[in-house]
């Protein structure tokens, strides 16, 4: 099966396909010795990829769930020693990715993977896949309260969506609200930021599930490796998104 070169050095964790792009543009890619230059070059797994000089795996492609513990950050090393998601996955064969993140102190479903195509369709703002969260906000919330964040609420001049609130318990003595979100957006820290904007800033923030994957059979901190139905599943699902939305 042929494949564009770019896409080929992506998958194989060396680089992003954008700087695999300028790599081949400025002759660092080599093809069965030969320098390529030509964006689009088709090759396949029996072809010897070398980029400046060092030969690529060329990766199987693997998909995992990983339950994301606190304390934990959505990146590949960190600047200041924290501990990050590739920590955890420091016994895999392959070089995993991150789809997506959640904050520091967020715990719950995350996907990784090295296979840059499905991580872009699974993150694409037209294609996101539904996710339920737990969450514990600071005080009571009310039933107007509710029903404006169910509605959609205005965020840095953007209304939010329409989402789906179960209030699943109330601890008047300590102020708070436990509840489940489900929600089909994914911006930046948007839950923390909804419940900001009525007055309940988040206590405790999980994500229980993505698309029809959830964490049952995790505890924080480990992880398991998607079933190929799971994965078709969820590509077919973020693709049907994606088309409707381009309607």
């Amino acid at each position: 099966m042929e494949e564009r070169l770019q896409k080929v050095i992506a998958q194989s964790g060396y680089t992003s396909r954008r700087k695999a792009e300028e790599l081949i543009q400025q002759g660092k890619v080599t093809v069965n010795g030969e320098v390529v230059t030509v964006l689009g070059t088709k090759v396949t797994k029996k072809d010897t990829i070398c980029v400046n000089g060092k030969i690529i795996n060329k990766e199987d492609k693997v998909y995992y769930l990983f339950y994301k513990p606190e304390k934990c950050v959505c990146t590949m090393s960190d600047e200041h020693d924290r501990t990050c998601v590739a920590d955890y996955f420091s016994d895999s064969n392959e070089r995993v990715y991150p789809v997506g993140r959640l904050d520091y102190d967020t715990t719950g479903a995350l996907f990784m993977t090295n296979d840059g195509e499905f991580a872009n369709l699974i993150m694409h703002p037209s294609s996101h896949l539904e996710k339920v969260y737990e969450v514990s906000v600071k005080g009571l919330l009310t039933k107007a309260e509710k029903n404006q964040l169910e509605r959609g609420i205005y965020l840095e001049g953007v209304k939010t969506l329409p989402c789906e609130i179960a209030i699943t318990g109330n601890d008047e003595e300590h102020g708070t609200t436990m509840l489940m979100i489900r929600l089909v957006e994914g911006k930046n820290r948007q839950i923390k930021k909804m419940f900001e904007e009525v007055g309940h800033p988040v206590k405790r923030l999980r994500r229980i599930m993505i698309g029809p994957i959830d964490l049952k059979g995790l505890t924080p901190g480990t992880y398991r490796r998607l079933k190929p139905k799971e994965v078709n599943v969820l590509r077919t699902m973020a693709l049907k998104k994606k088309n409707a939305n381009k309607k």
